[in-house]
C-alpha cells in the first residue's frame, strides 16, 4: 500500500483532532490521522474529572465530553483516520511509514505532515531514587487508567512524588475511591501543577503538600512498604535528619512529561534542549519544510484549550503549506527568552509570513510575585505588564501584532523577559 494525502497528521489526540478539523475548514479536504490507540481522543479518554473546555466552549467539561465534541466534529466533517495505526518514520521528504493489522507495513506520500503525538511521563528509572523495584510503584498516568478505564484500584495507601497536574488530580481521585493519600511530596520549593489543583484536590481533602522533600529510599522487595521523605536544600540535597518514614502500597510518581519526540528526532526536525519539543517559526513549522508541530509534543501545556488553539493554527499553516499558498523566503526575527522566561514557542517569526495577531506562549523558571512581563524589539521597551503572580505551573504569553512589527523595519530580535520591581 502507498497511498498520496495532502496531509498527514501524527496522533489522534486533542492537538491532532483540533488541527485536522482546521486543515478542512482551510480547504484541504485530503487529509490523514494517524492513531496508535483503539480510539480517538487521546489522553482526555481517561481524564473523567472536569474543568476542560473553560475557553474553547465557556463551560466545564470532562476530558471525554471535551474530546467528544471534536470527534463528532471530525466523523461530521468526513476526515479519515485510522486507528491501532504505529507510524514507524517520517523521512525527512514527507514520507511516512506505518503500520497495523488490516494494512501491514505501508507508505504515504505527504505534502505536510503535523507532528501531534503528545507526551509521556518521566519514569522512575530517570529520578534515580534508591532501593529495589518492587510492585506497587506506578506513574500517576497509568494509575489514572487502572482507576478510571480499567476500574482497578492500584492501593489503599498512598504517597505521590511531584506535584505535576496528573499527581495533584490522582491525590484527589484515590481519596475519592477510599484510598488514605498521605502526602504529597515535591523536589521544588514551587508546585509543577495548577494553582486550581492544589486548592480543590489537596487543600480541599486536607492531603499535605511537602515542598523541596524528595522522596530518599523505598522499602520492599515484592511489593512496596515505606518509602522515607527527606527535605532538600537549595542544592537540591537531602538534609540530614529530616527524613520521615510513611507506610504504603502505592507510590505515585508524578514528575514532569516529557514530548514525544522520535519521531522528530528521526525525520532530523531540531530540538529545543529546554522544551525538548521541535524548535518552530510562527507557523509552527518545524526547521523541516513541510513539517508541522503542535500540543504537548511541541511544549508541555497545562490547558487543553491552549492545545487546540495552537493545533489550529498549525492546521491553518499546513493547509496553505499544501495549497502551495505559503510564502517563502522574507526577513527572520529571532525570539528569545530572558531574565525568568525559560524558553518561548515559537523562537522566529517572519513579518511577510505572521497572520495579523501571533501569540507567544512560555513558562517562568521560578516563582515571582508582582513582576513584569516585558517584551523589548531590539533592546526597545513596547510591552511591560504588571501580573500579581508568575509560576512555572502556569503557562504566560503575550500577543504581537503585525502592526506593531511594521513599525520596526529591520527589526532583528524580540526579547521577552520577566523583570522584578
Amino acid at each position: 500500500m502507498n497511498k498520496s494525502y495532502d496531509i498527514v497528521i501524527v496522533g489522534g489526540g486533542p492537538a491532532g483532532l483540533a488541527a485536522a478539523i482546521a486543515v478542512k475548514e482551510n480547504g484541504v479536504d485530503s487529509v490523514l490521522i494517524l492513531e496508535r490507540d483503539e480510539q480517538l481522543g487521546g489522553i482526555l479518554n481517561q481524564c473523567i474529572h472536569n474543568g476542560f473546555g473553560l475557553h474553547t466552549f465557556k463551560e466545564e467539561l470532562t476530558g471525554p465530553e471535551y474530546a467528544n465534541r471534536y470527534i463528532e466534529k471530525v466523523l461530521s466533517m468526513g476526515i479519515e483516520y485510522k486507528l491501532n495505526t504505529m507510524v514507524m518514520d517520517i523521512s525527512n521528504d514527507r514520507v511516512v511509514t506505518a503500520m497495523n493489522r488490516d494494512d501491514g507495513m505501508f507508505t504515504i506520500n505527504a505534502k505536510a505532515v503535523i507532528l501531534a503525538m503528545g507526551c509521556r511521563e518521566r519514569p522512575r528509572g530517570a529520578l534515580n531514587i534508591p532501593g529495589y523495584r518492587p510492585a506497587g510503584i506506578f506513574s500517576a498516568g497509568t494509575a489514572q487508567r487502572l482507576v478510571n478505564i480499567e476500574g482497578y484500584m492500584p492501593g489503599k495507601e498512598v504517597v505521590i512524588l511531584g506535584s505535576g497536574d496528573i499527581g495533584l488530580i490522582m491525590a484527589r481521585r484515590m481519596t475519592l475511591e477510599g484510598a488514605k493519600v498521605k502526602c504529597v511530596a515535591e523536589l521544588m520549593p514551587y508546585s509543577g501543577g495548577l494553582k486550581r489543583n492544589i486548592v480543590q484536590c489537596l487543600d480541599d481533602f486536607g492531603i499535605p503538600l511537602l515542598l523541596s522533600h524528595t522522596v530518599i529510599d523505598i522499602e520492599g522487595k515484592e511489593h512496596i512498604k515505606a518509602v522515607t521523605i527527606a527535605e532538600v536544600g537549595p542544592d537540591r540535597r537531602p538534609i540530614k535528619g529530616t527524613e520521615q518514614r510513611y507506610t504504603c502500597d502505592v507510590l505515585l510518581l508524578s514528575c514532569g512529561l516529557i514530548p514525544e519526540n522520535e519521531l522528530s528526532t528521526a525525520a532530523g526536525v531540531t530540538l529545543s534542549p529546554v522544551t525538548n519539543g521541535p524548535v518552530v517559526n510562527e507557523s509552527l513549522e518545524t526547521d523541516i519544510k513541510g513539517v508541522f508541530a503542535c500540543g504537548n509534543v511541541l511544549h508541555v501545556h497545562d490547558l487543553v484549550d491552549y492545545v487546540s488553539e495552537e493545533a489550529a493554527r498549525a492546521g491553518a499553516s499546513a493547509a496553505k503549506y499544501a495549497r502551495g499558498e505559503m510564502p517563502d523566503g522574507g526577513s527572520t526575527v529571532a525570539i528569545r527568552a530572558e531574565g525568568g522566561a525559560r524558553y518561548t514557542v515559537p523562537t522566529t517569526l517572519s513579518p511577510e509570513r505572521m497572520d495579523d495577531r501571533l501569540t507567544v506562549r512560555f513558562r517562568a523558571g521560578d516563582v515571582y510575585k508582582n513582576a513584569y512581563v516585558s517584551v523589548y524589539f531590539d533592546g526597545e521597551q513596547i510591552q511591560h505588564k504588571k501580573k500579581r503572580i508568575i509560576a512555572p505551573g502556569e503557562m504566560e504569553q503575550v500577543v504581537l501584532t503585525k502592526k506593531q512589527i511594521s513599525e520596526y523595519p529591520g527589526l532583528k530580535t524580540i526579547t521577552v523577559k520577566i523583570e522584578e520591581e
